[in-house]
C-alpha cells in the first residue's frame, strides 16, 4: 500500500500588508481594568529583611522586571513544586 502526500501551498499574508480598517482603530479604545485581576492577586504587607529586598532588586534588574513580581514568581514556583522549608 502506498501513501501519497499532497502538499498544499498557501500564501501567508503579513498583517502589515495593508493598513488597519478604521473600525478597528485601537487608539480610540477606552482603557478599562481587568475585572478578574482582584481574583488573581491580593495586596498584603509583609516585613522583609533589607538583604532579601536588595537581593531580589538586583535579580529583578537583571531580568528587567519589578522585584515584587520576581518575589511573586519565586513564591509561585514554591507553591507549584511543593517546596517545603526546613526550619530547625
Amino acid at each position: 500500500m502506498r501513501t501519497t502526500i499532497i502538499r498544499i501551498r498557501t500564501k501567508v499574508k503579513n498583517i502589515g500588508d495593508k493598513p488597519m480598517e478604521p473600525e478597528y482603530d485601537l487608539s480610540k479604545m477606552k482603557r478599562r481594568s481587568n475585572p478578574f485581576a482582584k481574583q488573581l492577586k491580593k495586596q498584603v504587607t509583609i516585613y522583609l529583611g533589607i538583604d532579601v529586598i536588595e537581593y531580589f532588586e538586583m535579580m529583578a534588574q537583571e531580568e528587567g522586571i519589578s522585584y515584587q513580581e520576581l518575589i511573586n514568581l519565586y513564591l509561585q514556583d514554591c507553591v507549584t513544586s511543593g517546596r517545603k522549608l526546613s526550619v530547625n
